[in-house]
């Protein structure tokens, strides 16, 4: 490889590429080459955004889960909110306030989670119709009468073990 001299102004080629001229185009070249070397770096470093452990994990805008297997099924926990209004749901359905019904990023439409509030330890049992939340940091919205059992309704959010149980 040709070495550049820095003291010299005298053409030089750099990998057949670069004709460096002066030492500050040899400092151009050199930061080029950092930048370049960093961000092939960096690119080889980024870890995925979902995992197949859980298919609980949503794609990244939402709250990370901390989960764990079960012969139940699967376990994760997260920030629930609730929403009271609505004409209709992601499936179709007509959005019934008195059903137990919730909004999960990622779960099949139909599936059964048992939503508990950690702080009190009420639980119920919903059926995902519909995808959300769409707030940064929550894992799950559930119906008015889903955050009523579960005692929300006064917070607004808590903080919820969800176990998928169908």
């Amino acid at each position: 490889m040709p070495s550049i001299d820095c003291t010299r102004e005298t053409r030089r080629t750099l990998f057949g590429l670069f004709l460096v001229s002066s030492p500050r185009q040899h400092n151009v070249v050199r930061l080029l080459a950092v930048f370049l070397t960093s961000a092939a770096l960096a690119a080889c470093a980024q870890s995925p955004a979902t995992t197949n452990k859980s298919e609980l994990l949503s794609t990244g805008r939402h709250a990370s889960l901390v989960t764990d297997k079960h012969a139940a099924g699967i376990t994760s926990y997260g920030l629930a909110s609730y929403y009271s209004e609505g004409t209709q749901t992601a499936s179709g359905e007509q959005y019934d306030p008195n059903a137990l019904t919730a909004a999960h990023p990622n779960l099949p439409f139909g599936t059964k989670l048992r939503v508990t509030n950690v702080a009190t330890g009420r639980s119920v049992i919903v059926r995902v119709n519909d995808r959300g939340p769409f707030v940064p940091g929550r894992v799950v919205d559930v119906s008015s009468s889903a955050a009523a059992a579960l005692g929300m309704v006064g917070r607004g959010t808590a903080e919820v073990k969800l176990d998928v149980i169908q």
